[in-house]
């Protein structure tokens, strides 16, 4: 009991990271290119993760770790969108909500992909966040922005990502899985920073401590936190404890960028934070009932 509560509570400090991170992100990219900062995070971030796996690595299959960076080719893609909403959003909290709706994507996604039916929790969940995206892009009038596109196709696509990664993790050692895909992720962004971007004349120095912030803590360190944490906590409790990351941000982007959060808005993501519940919560709670009658 008393180690879930401390693996619950390393949950806590990891969704405080994570809500970090897009600080650390946004404040970042004010001197770096976008693609060059996810580029070098992430390339960055898998050589820290590197020594915790050499030996896995050496030891993995050849078509494993092929199928890893295939994965990471996912999460490349769906972190250069995320990237790019961040750099032209003025809403983090806003992202944040819409990049959280890709856990109720996957069943949705993994349907076509493994022929594997959502459950009846997910069609009583999806009401609720529908909703609440409306309200987020309601200013008077519907009306929708640019960074809430991107934020939805980079939603889309770490859902598709998700499916993949449960699949693959099931016979990938977990640090090597996440360590070849942080890998590919930091490739893809410095080819798409050589491809599109210019390399700025100066980076003024108090950019560099944000990117190294993002590095170090944001990603290297809380996977580490994240993965520890998963371990010896409950799947259940570990995914409601992760909600609590977009409204971590919420907080932070208001603190720190003094975001406007109107009424609608706030609105707006409670339906989507009690439809990531309804959907966490209810569908735990079916399964037990399930175990129960059989």
């Amino acid at each position: 009991m008393i180690a879930n509560r401390k693996a619950d509570l390393l949950l806590v400090f990891t969704t405080v990271l994570a809500a970090a991170g897009w600080i650390f992100s946004k404040e970042s990219i004010q001197g770096l290119p976008p693609f060059s900062f996810i580029g070098l995070r992430f390339f960055l971030a898998s050589l820290c993760l590197l020594p915790f796996c050499y030996r896995a690595l050496g030891a993995a299959k050849k078509s494993d770790i092929a199928k890893a960076m295939g994965v990471g080719i996912l999460l490349g893609c769906a972190l250069l969108l995320w990237v790019y909403a961040v750099s032209v959003s003025d809403t983090l909290a806003e992202g944040a909500f819409i990049m959280s709706l890709s856990m109720l994507l996957a069943p949705l996604i993994a349907w076509p992909l493994f022929n594997r039916r959502p459950a009846l929790i997910f069609w009583l969940s999806i009401p609720f966040a529908l909703a609440g995206l409306f309200l987020l892009a309601l200013q008077g009038q519907w009306q929708q922005s640019s960074s809430q596109l991107w934020f939805g196709a980079a939603a889309v696509v770490l859902a598709v990502h998700f499916n993949f990664n449960g699949k693959y993790a099931q016979r990938i050692p977990t640090l090597l899985l996440a360590c070849l895909q942080l890998f590919v992720t930091g490739l893809m962004g410095l080819l798409f920073s050589l491809l599109f971007e210019s390399v700025p004349a100066a980076v003024d120095s108090s950019i560099w401590g944000w990117f190294a912030m993002s590095v170090l803590f944001a990603t290297s360190l809380r996977y580490v936190m994240q993965t520890t944490g998963q371990k010896h906590s409950t799947p259940a409790m570990a995914a409601i404890v992760m909600i609590l990351e977009p409204l971590w941000i919420m907080l932070l982007s208001i603190l720190w960028y003094d975001e406007a959060m109107p009424v609608n808005k706030l609105l707006g993501c409670i339906l989507i934070v009690l439809s990531l519940l309804l959907y966490r919560v209810g569908g735990s709670m079916l399964a037990k009932r399930r175990r129960v009658l059989v």
